[in-house]
This record gives C-alpha cells, structure tokens and sequence, in this order.
C-alpha cells in the first residue's frame, strides 16, 4: 500500500514568487519558489509513475496598464537561484529564455497561467498552457469563458492533478467565489501526457513568474501538495551489504564455512518469524477480553482452504470467507499478505471490538497469525451487507423474500446510530470507527444492522486527547468528511459525517457519489438531497422503489438529520447522542440552510458555547489554507 505525503504550506502573508520591494522597479524580472525536498516522479526499476495533486491560491494584482506576463507550476530538474535561465522575464515566464526555448536539456514541464498575449500563437491575455521544456504550449485553454479573470487582483483557486497511472493530466481554475459551480468541478484541461518521458526520476516542485516592461505581483496566497510515494530504488540496504560480503568471502575460502552461515541465516528468520508472532500475541492477550486464538489448520479446513466459492466480500484490507467451525457458521477476514498495515489492522481490530460489547456490533468470536497468515473470526451474518441488499439489482443478485421496507430501514438507521453513540460515548475509551459505509453493515437473520470491520478503528481520551493524528488519510471516498483531507486527523465529527452519508444512501438507495482527494468538496448524493431541501421536495428524495409506502414525516425527519451530519463546517454537526435522540423523538431537529453551504477552512465556531454541544473539535484546529467558500 503506497503511502499518502502530505507537503504543506499555508502563509500568513503571500509568497512573491517575483521580486517586490518597497521603492525598487519590478520591471524585466525572473523569479522561482521551490519545494526544499525533491519529488520522487517515477521509478526506473519498479516502472511506477506517482501521482499528485498540487492545490494553490493565485493572486495577480496588476502594477501597470497593461499588466504582464504571469506565472507557472513547474515540475524541473533543478532547484536553486542559479538553475534560473538568464534573461527569461517578459514572455518567457522564468520558465526558459530566446536561446534555451525548446532544448530537451531544459527537463521541466510547466502549467502556464498566462496574463499577456505573446506573439507565438497565445489565445489572449487569460489562459492556461501546458508547456514542455519550451514556452510555446502544446495544450491551451482560454479562462475567460469559464467565469475566471487571473488579473482582478482576487483569489484564484487552481489544482493541477496528475494520475501517474492512467498518465492524464488535469487542469482546474475558478474564483474563490465559484465553489459548487460547473465551472469549478469540471478541468480547464484534460489531457493525457507520460510525464517520465520529459522529466527524470527525481524532481523539484515549485513555481516560476516574470515580469516584463509590463508589471504584476505574482503572488502564492496559500499551497497545498500532495503525492504518492514510490520508493527509491537508489537505496542500498548496509544489512544487505553486511551479508553478501561475508557469503562471497566464506564461499571462496570454506565451503564448510558457507554451510553453517546459511545455516544460521535460516534459523535465525525463524526466530524473527516466532518474535513477530510473540509480540502480536502479547498485544492481543493484554486487552481487557482476549478472545480465542484459532490454528490455522481449522481456519483452511473450515472454509474449504480459502475457496473462492466462500467469498462473502472484499475489502480494502482483506477478503472475508464463510467458514464452518465446531458446526457453527462464522466469517473468516483473511487479511491481504502484501498489505503494509496487515499486523497493525489485525491487532487494531482484535483489541478494540474485543473490549466492545453492544447489540449493534457484529461478535468477534477468535483471530489467528500463523505462517504468516492474518486472520479475525465473526459471527457469522446470513443476509450479508447492507451494501448488497440496497443494491442487489445493480449486482443482478436475486434476494427472494428479502426486500427494505421503510419501517426496516428506519430500524437499520436506528441501529447503527445507537453503536455509534456506543462507540463515542459509552465506552471507557471513545472509539473512532473511521471506515462507517453500506459494506461495513452486516445484516442478521433478522435484518438488525451490526456494525463491523474494525481495522481502521481507534482508541482515543488517552493523556487528554480527543482526536487521532494519522500520516495516512483514512476512510472511503465517498463518505469522508471534506476536512479530512486537510487536517489529518479522525474526529467524532468525521465519523458523523460517514454516518449522515449512510442515512442519505439507506434512504434514497443511492450510493454516494464520485468524490475523490482532487475534488473533496462535491458528493453527489449529498448535493442531490439538499437541491431537494432547497425547493421543498426533499421527500421526493425517498427509494422510487418504495413506491411512496412509507410514513412522510419520518422520512422528512430522517433526510435533514443526513443533512445535518453532512454539514460543511463539523461544528454545525450533531453529535451522535443528539442524532440518536432525534431518530427516537427525544429532541429536535437542528436547524439548517436552504443552501448546502460552502465548505470553508478553517471553520467558524458557533458563537456561544452551548451551540458547540459535546463537540471535540473545539481547541483542536490549526488555521490551514482557505480552499473554498464565499
């Protein structure tokens, strides 16, 4: 599993990417900011280009009439003053000069975001271009149709997005003031382009301006990048060294001498393997309820050797079997050999639902870690995911006397709310489930909602914290909150907003949506239900296949509580205890806009502090870079 780098930079004050000083003449300038740290494009030996996403904040106040020339993103294969091409301000951008244009030794690649029309073949004075180690773009793209003016001296909001497998590139550019607009959803530019054939392995991310008799402030409000890591196939391990060394020598001198050493080699991987095995054992029996540690040799025989025809699901970690133990059904999570975290989600699962006990979580019955094999034991759910039986037509799955009635729906709802409120309330420790989504929801015999797959499941209140850090972005896009992707972290509120997702997906038996880290702000369902809220029919919103047999004040109740968990800002978002109460008719409903509101960061708290309820959010935020709103 390839791990998400997070690169920030969120300023107080602009980045001048050309030079600004009180007094002095800006004219004919040339000028460059860089990323300290070199990126790791692709990878000659593995054959694997990253991808990344590279969001930024442009602001281009005009200093003469007319202004000039504009600025650049620019991938390049060098970083530093002296790698600045002489005499590239005025049309050339910093990027290349008259001389340099078109050499395949420049290695750099550009997205231009061009203020003046030069004389080769620019469309005008507003546009974007894709550039190759040369100024004249191979791809353009007017901005002014699109609502969008580089030199009104405003915010513009750009996101340059590169998908290292598909190898596409794509383009975004709207007002800060465009969020939820078509304009601001679909690219400037889509193209596909290899990158690895124009730039080499290791690359400096940054961007370049100019200016030329003309003048501008090119500035950099705000930058936020983000990109895949590949791995270094420069590395050379010294452990690796240490043992060919003394294997080449011992082989040469004594063959009796190399049999022993492999010998030992061989025993001692086997004591590594035990140790691991040792350690897990030892973090799994030193939780409060230990459960039953499994041999592998039931586990295979149970399902039939992992046969595929026991498959009941697949996950982002591991695959889940039906099994027979001691005639008793069960579900086998056997969790993927090659994942990274296998041993981190085995005991992150086993200790934290082996501590919980709650009617609307599905029983963990046993695990097993032997020959390297990964395993949890659950009880075993005869109607499968809720993810199946909402959408059985799509899968062309028949269920016969099996069908979601509202009243069966509102129960579900009701169920998963109450583990929830479990979860964050009810425990010695508050449980932050992290992955809350429709094939996480198991069914039993007679249709009660359990809760399940805990791998990516946290503990949390140790030494006063109410939140869980992570390198790593965890959840399914779909059901992630949009801060997220920002701030790096699990929170209740993140784990409300999944659950307001999964209300409007159980009651509208739609799925999610289309959202992705390169557009965290659109989910599709999200936007249909309040479009509805928005004119009054937001009970037209309800499965068509429910034939309108379902009793409308509830639904109505139900639909804006969803809403009301997917608000932009967590603040605004009931806690779990308060979203349960109101699917029980123990409180009311919160109040919210007609218009989903845009999502801004840093939220806003509510003015007073009983607004902000049980909240855990409050004095944890850290100002980070404002990439929506009005």
């Amino acid at each position: 599993m390839a791990k998400l780098l997070k690169l920030e930079a969120g300023l107080n004050a602009a980045m001048q990417v050309t030079g600004d000083a009180r007094g002095a003449s800006i004219t004919n300038l040339s000028g460059r900011i860089w990323y300290s740290q070199p990126l790791k494009l692709w990878n000659r030996k593995k054959d694997i280009t990253t991808s990344f996403n590279s969001t930024f904040v442009i602001n281009i106040t005009p200093q003469s009439n007319p202004w000039g020339e504009g600025l650049a993103f620019i991938l390049t294969k060098e970083s530093g003053l002296d790698f600045i091409p002489d005499n590239s301000d005025g049309q050339w951008l910093g990027i290349v000069n008259a001389s340099t244009n078109g050499s395949l030794s420049n290695n750099i690649f550009a997205v231009e975001f061009d203020t003046r029309k030069s004389d080769f073949e620019d469309l005008d004075d507003n546009h974007v271009g894709i550039d190759i180690n040369s100024i004249y773009s191979i791809n353009q793209a007017s901005l002014t149709d699109r609502g969008v003016n580089l030199s009104r001296a405003v915010d513009v909001i750009a996101s340059v997005q590169y998908n290292g497998e598909s190898k596409i590139l794509n383009v975004y550019a709207f007002m800060s003031n465009q969020t939820g607009d078509v304009n601001a959803i679909n690219p400037i530019i889509s193209m596909p382009l290899d990158l690895s054939s124009y730039l080499p392995e290791d690359v400096f991310v940054g961007f370049s301006a100019s200016t030329g008799i003309y003048t501008q402030l090119n500035c950099i409000k705000a930058w936020n990048f983000t990109s895949i890591e590949i791995g270094n196939d420069n590395d050379v391990s010294l452990l690796w060294l240490w043992i060919l060394i003394p294997i080449i020598s011992v082989l040469v001198m004594f063959l009796v001498g190399g049999f022993i050493y492999f010998t030992w080699r061989r025993k001692k991987k086997r004591m590594q393997v035990l140790d691991q095995d040792e350690k897990i054992e030892i973090q799994i029996r030193s939780s409060a309820t230990a459960p039953e540690r499994f041999q592998l040799k039931d586990l295979k025989r149970g399902t039939g050797n992992f046969d595929p025809r026991n498959i009941l699901g697949r996950g982002g970690c591991g695959v889940v079997f039906k099994g027979l133990l001691a005639d008793k059904q069960v579900a086998v999570k056997r969790f993927f050999r090659d994942s990274s975290q296998g041993a981190k989600d085995l005991i992150a699962e086993v200790t934290t639902i082996g501590n919980l006990h709650h009617k609307n979580l599905v029983k963990l019955i046993g695990w097993c870690y032997e020959s390297n094999e990964l395993l949890v034991v659950y009880e075993f759910m005869p109607n499968g995911s809720l993810e199946k039986l909402i959408f059985w037509e799509e899968k062309g799955e028949i269920r016969e006397g099996l069908s979601l009635s509202w009243e069966k729906r509102h129960v579900i709802i009701c169920g998963i709310a109450q583990a929830l409120d479990y979860l964050h309330n009810g425990c010695a420790k508050r449980v932050l489930h992290r992955d809350i989504k429709a094939s996480n929801i198991m069914l039993d015999s007679e249709l009660n909602a359990r809760l399940g797959d805990f791998g990516l499941a946290r503990t949390v209140q140790v030494s006063g914290m109410t939140h869980h850090s992570t390198k790593e972005i965890a959840g399914t896009l779909g059901y992630m909150a949009p801060e997220s992707f920002l701030i790096g972290r699990a929170t209740v509120e993140t784990d409300v907003f999944a659950f307001g997702v999964l209300i409007l997906e159980v009651a509208c038996g739609r799925k999610p949506g289309n959202q992705n880290e390169e557009n965290i702000y659109s989910n599709r369902i999200i936007e249909y239900v309040w479009d509805l809220y928005k004119i009054e029919r937001i009970v037209d919103a309800i499965d068509v296949r429910l034939d309108r047999d379902f009793d409308e004040g509830q639904a109505e109740c139900v639909l804006i509580l969803g809403l009301a968990c997917c608000h932009p800002n967590p603040y605004e978002r009931p806690s779990m205890k308060t979203a349960l109460q109101i699917l029980t008719g123990e409180s009311v409903l919160p109040i919210i806009p007609a218009e989903k509101p845009a999502f801004v960061w840093p939220a806003r708290a509510p003015s007073s502090n009983e607004a902000a309820g049980d909240s855990l959010m409050e004095g944890q935020l850290t100002p980070i870079t404002v990439l929506s709103g009005r």
